[in-house]
């Protein structure tokens, strides 16, 4: 966990009541020794990355730090269309407290303001109790992958205990010390996992925003590459990704294998295009779209990008 390593960051120097909240954040590297029969694919490892982050706030501002963080996570899961979602409230064991620190004072006052921030969404959630941190109870995203099997994503964890411990203070305006309250974070959760279940979440066909080469260059034979090379780069100019594939194969097993490798759009290239400068264009799926100057074919792209993220 990469908690403590924030709270030195918090407590290396005396913070004010004005400079709260401070929110520090991470991809950090983390380790859990998992059995050899509980490892799964990328879903369960015993190395990842989190993209972890911490928030130390007022008690005053925990409500509405906490609601800003489930607007992240959700608008997460939002732009990547996944909408088969659960939103766990996990509380500690009312009859098994002794795997728990700190006070029921805290305890309390840390789960309240966990439903009161879930109240003001209009999201569907499930209550489970001795499901909570050891430190203090969570929210967990609940995500089902292709198998209808739910798994843990992002998650949000509001904290009272450890910055007791780490004896971490802040001055209050009464010019008086007190503890502040430490908001866990992470939207994405382990991202190996998030990467497992959204490629089975989209068949391996990512939104055309996020999929790492949005067009494939195909030229018909090996002495059209060079022009395909100089398109590509123009291509950057409108921050478009492409690839070139340069293999001495003809240009329909290209295609073939670009349809499965389920890149969004193809270009062919040959004599035609060179001596013309239009684009003959494929799209995935739909097969030949016809011909385009590279200004339109840009503004084509760009188009669906923004279609496909104003339906999320």
């Amino acid at each position: 966990m990469n908690c403590p390593h924030h709270c030195e960051i918090y407590k290396f120097k005396p913070r004010s009541y004005k400079d709260l909240p401070v929110r520090l954040a991470e991809f950090g590297t983390v380790y859990r020794y998992e059995q050899s029969g509980e490892l799964h694919g990328l879903t369960r490892v015993r190395g990842f990355t989190q993209d972890d982050a911490h928030i130390f706030c007022r008690p005053d501002q925990v409500k509405d730090e906490f609601v800003k963080v489930v607007d992240l996570v959700l608008y997460v899961l939002k732009a990547l269309k996944f909408d088969d979602f659960t939103a766990q409230i996990s509380l500690r064991d009312p009859d098994n407290k002794d795997k728990y620190i700190g006070s029921d004072e805290n305890w309390a006052k840390a789960e309240a303001a966990i439903i009161e921030a879930v109240a003001e969404r209009d999201i569907k959630t499930v209550t489970e109790y001795g499901e909570a941190a050891f430190y203090g109870p969570k929210l967990d995203f609940m995500v089902k992958d292709a198998l209808g099997r739910s798994w843990q994503l992002g998650t949000v964890q509001v904290d009272y205990n450890l910055p007791e411990r780490f004896e971490l203070e802040y001055v209050g305006s009464d010019n008086a010390k007190h503890t502040p309250v430490m908001i866990h974070r992470a939207p994405f959760g382990s991202m190996e996992r998030f990467v497992a279940v959204l490629l089975e979440h989209c068949a391996g066909k990512f939104p055309l925003w996020l999929t790492p080469d949005q067009v494939a260059i195909l030229p018909v034979s090996e002495k059209y590459n060079e022009y395909a090379k100089k398109l590509s780069g123009l291509l950057k100019n409108y921050d478009l990704r492409a690839l070139v594939d340069e293999r001495n194969e003809k240009v329909g097993k290209k295609i073939r294998d670009t349809e499965v490798n389920k890149i969004p759009y193809m270009l062919i290239v040959g004599e035609k295009e060179v001596e013309s400068g239009q684009l003959s264009v494929r799209k995935q799926g739909d097969g030949d779209i016809g011909s385009y100057s590279i200004e339109d074919f840009a503004k084509m792209i760009q188009e669906d990008i923004e279609a496909d993220l104003k339906m999320n």
